[in-house]
């Protein structure tokens, strides 16, 4: 197939895939809008056509706008607005926007979708549904694993939230006061008067949307700067709000000429709140980072919910230091490039990507064992509330490599995060923390001394109970568990093959005696056993090629 044939079927998979989005509903479209953004992923033809979900999306008739106004305020519209243009400069999954004037002032009213809280009620009740049954057939789903039921409740509070607009108006001027002192964020100014559950009316800000990228290059504006902006503004938000816009996609930021290109948020009924505790783990998991201290990061972990401590941490300490030096040794290999970049004899061969993969190999066969204990274990889980964090940067990092190619969502942040950390260090923070390692260090040294009885005693209970056979050590090898593990599976596929092979040849007599029916059924049977021989090699291979990983052999 010809590369321009290829593009045409892309081109029509995608049409067929966005139509049937539409018809799916608000839920589906909002998968569709985030996808949009992920040109790192999808083909350009799927983002051309799930962009249109962003703001393109059909609107409703106008007679039910009116409907909806006039049934909101009690008066005509006549009555209501100075104009009211009939139609709409964008649809969304959720409602459209019109422009209007008002009082001598523009602005932009937004009006829900009728009907939505009904068809709401009827996607989430099946959504329900699923998470329940994926909560009871995923294996992730006990204790300190995944959640599916509370990744769902979340979404669908947030989603409820977002059709009530009395409730997206106060998020926007929340929004607007947490940013008040930032110039290059703006939001449009809400209009309460004229504000009800179903209408919002607001101040017009027009602007180019910040995936336009053509549009943007004619504005003059950096788009570099735009993408450090984005990611900047949303560390502002989680890190020192506890407050953001769970919903970044393209049809909800937009940018114009003023300050040399001002970011403009729109759409604050999908927004996320993070909790005290967890704000502070972030912050601390910066600070374990920065001081390379794998106690102090596993800790934050611990509080943030993101580890659950298991009886034994050995296996994800020695982790965490691991990769606390593979950290610090990539930074000290940055600079080195850099400060060798400037002088004409610092020109370094970049490394080919087998020689990059094979690095990696190295690096985790350092760690395989860890990595078995702490796979086994699974003490890592992924709160719901994070679901809407990592959507969201998942969203900004499409947004940024379409702005600059060059873009690196990590690197953006590591300056944040190290102002951050001086700017503590330099407060009141560094007083109070050293003040409380030494209250720390001498409440432990003062209570030891009232312990080491009490440990003996302890110590000397657990000897004996061991003795009466009450108590008994599990070891645990986990090279003898990998090695098991292989057997079994060899026994099983050799299982399998003598059973194919004993019913091929039980086959073959019954069809040459005429006896077709149970003929066919061995047949059948025999290819049943020979897949599984099929999926036996491959398991074993598989186990094999996790073994050398592991070991560092080739």
């Amino acid at each position: 197939m010809s590369e321009a044939k290829k593009v045409s079927r892309r081109k029509t998979l995608a049409k067929w895939l966005k139509e049937n989005i539409l018809r799916l509903g608000p839920t589906f479209i909002k998968i569709g809008q985030q996808f949009s953004t992920r040109v790192d992923i999808l083909a350009q033809e799927y983002i051309d056509q799930l962009s249109e979900l962003q703001d393109q999306v059909p609107p409703f008739p106008s007679e039910n706008v009116v409907s909806i106004l006039e049934e909101e305020f009690g008066s005509p519209l006549d009555d209501i607005f100075d104009r009211f243009d009939l139609e709409p400069i964008a649809a969304a999954s959720l409602g459209q926007v019109h422009r209007a004037q008002l009082k001598g002032q523009e602005v932009v009213v937004k009006v829900q979708r009728p009907g939505l809280k009904d068809l709401f009620d009827i996607d989430l009740k099946n959504l329900r549904v699923i998470a329940e049954y994926l909560q009871k057939i995923d294996p992730k789903s006990d204790g300190a694993k995944r959640d599916w039921v509370a990744i769902y409740d979340e979404c669908a509070n947030v989603l409820y939230q977002e059709i009530d607009y009395i409730k997206e108006a106060s998020n926007a001027e929340l929004f607007a006061k947490n940013f008040k002192n930032l110039d290059y964020v703006k939001v449009p100014t809400i209009y309460w008067d004229y504000t009800t559950t179903q209408v919002l009316t607001m101040e017009y800000v027009p602007g180019i949307k910040i995936n336009r990228i053509q549009a943007l290059d004619q504005l003059g504006v950096d788009r570099k700067r735009l993408g450090r902006y984005a990611v900047e503004s949303y560390l502002e938000q989680i890190l020192s709000h506890g407050f953001f816009h769970a919903d970044p996609h393209p049809g909800n930021i937009a940018v114009d000429d003023v300050n040399g290109g001002r970011l403009i948020f729109y759409d604050f009924g999908m927004m996320g709140s993070i909790s005290s505790d967890i704000r502070e783990g972030l912050l601390e998991v910066f600070y374990g980072v920065y001081e390379k201290d794998p106690d102090k990061l596993l800790q934050a972990m611990i509080q943030m919910g993101v580890l659950v401590p298991t009886g034994d941490m050995t296996a994800v300490r020695r982790t965490a230091q691991f990769f606390l030096n593979s950290f610090e040794k990539r930074l000290a290999e940055q600079k080195r490039e850099r400060e060798l970049a400037k002088t004409e004899l610092g020109f370094k061969k970049p490394l080919s990507k087998e020689e990059k993969i094979a690095k990696r190999k190295q690096r985790l066969a350092a760690i395989g064992e860890d990595l078995l204990s702490i796979a086994a274990d699974q003490p890592f889980r992924f709160p719901a509330t994070f679901t809407f964090v990592v959507r969201a940067f998942s969203v900004l990092d499409g947004i940024g490599k379409g702005l600059d190619p060059r873009f690196d969502i990590s690197e953006i942040s590591k300056p944040y995060a190290m102002e951050l950390l001086r700017f503590r260090e330099a407060g009141v923070e560094l007083i109070i923390r050293d003040l409380r390692k030494r209250w720390d260090r001498q409440a432990r040294a003062f209570s030891n001394l009232f312990r080491q009885a009490d440990r003996v005693e302890k110590l000397a209970e657990v000897i004996q109970r061991l003795e009466q056979g009450d108590l008994k050590l599990r070891v645990r090898a986990l090279e003898s568990e990998r090695a098991f593990q292989r057997v079994a599976a060899v026994q099983k596929t050799v299982g399998s093959a003598v059973a194919a092979g004993s019913l091929v040849n039980l086959a073959t007599v019954l069809y040459l005696s005429s006896i077709r029916v149970p003929a066919m059924i061995a047949y059948g049977l025999c290819a049943f056993f020979g897949f599984q021989v099929l999926f036996g090699i491959l398991k074993v291979r598989s186990l094999d090629q996790r073994e050398r990983l592991i070991t560092g052999t080739a």
